[in-house]
């Protein structure tokens, strides 16, 4: 239904937004103890020995954004706190009680705003495969707030990669989307009505585009395309 509606809405106009700025995280194979002591002084004092990776991530690319009381916030992962999970299990069958408790930590997004204090009216998760990116995309760009702080990422599991339900990758973003232009707008995203293939963009695909500040002009989610244009600097 929600496509559905979104479809109806950009077959009357076009969809734009511009991106005031962009932070990215690509660790590689950095593990959680070494994010946590990389990026422990952009947290407050203590705070960091509770978040998991992703939240350090996360609160790191979202916290160069300074996000304000006027500012709704879209967060998008496809695994969540994956290494954290795969801890928890690993305690079997003497369940641990503090990996049980950071297993079912607030999300990475959370983690962040909680520990700085931060309050925001509105935060739309989006978890799970498939079209994520797409429909995480679409509630940022469909935001009626004048900033709209759109995040997002995942951790690389370990063992859980070998069922297909751990990332392969860990990486995190984070941008600002402002409905008007400005000379400080460092891009432009556009959603138009697409008859052509039916191919959902990715997150790490989407991370990617944002990493490298590359243009794209393609398949967003069924009958959508996203147009991707940065300004020359």
């Amino acid at each position: 239904m929600l496509l559905v509606v979104l479809m109806l809405r950009c077959s009357l106009l076009m969809i734009e937004r511009y991106i005031q700025a962009v932070n990215t995280e690509s660790p590689g194979l950095e593990d959680p103890a070494a994010t946590r002591e990389r990026l422990k002084s952009r947290f407050p004092a203590g705070a960091a020995r509770r978040m998991t990776q992703m939240g350090m991530l996360t609160g790191s690319v979202l916290g160069g954004l300074e996000p304000t009381g006027e500012d709704a916030v879209i967060y998008a992962s496809e695994f969540g706190e994956s290494r954290a999970l795969e801890s928890f299990l690993e305690s079997f069958p003497n369940a641990s009680p503090t990996m049980f408790q950071t297993s079912i930590h607030p999300s990475g997004v959370q983690q962040g705003l909680i520990g700085r204090q931060r309050s925001v009216p509105e935060l739309f998760p989006f978890a799970g495969a498939g079209c994520i990116a797409g429909h995480a995309l679409m509630a940022a760009l469909l935001n009626p707030a004048k900033r709209v702080l759109f995040c997002g990422g995942d951790e690389r599991g370990t063992w859980l990669r070998e069922h297909g339900v751990a990332s392969e990758r860990t990486f995190a973003f984070a941008l600002s989307l402002a409905v008007e232009d400005s000379p400080g707008a460092i891009g432009c995203l556009r959603v138009l009505p697409d008859d052509g293939a039916a191919e959902a963009l990715t997150l790490i695909s989407w991370f990617e585009l944002l990493a490298q500040k590359n243009p794209f002009d393609g398949s967003l989610l069924p009958g959508l395309k996203l147009q991707l244009v940065w300004k020359k600097s």
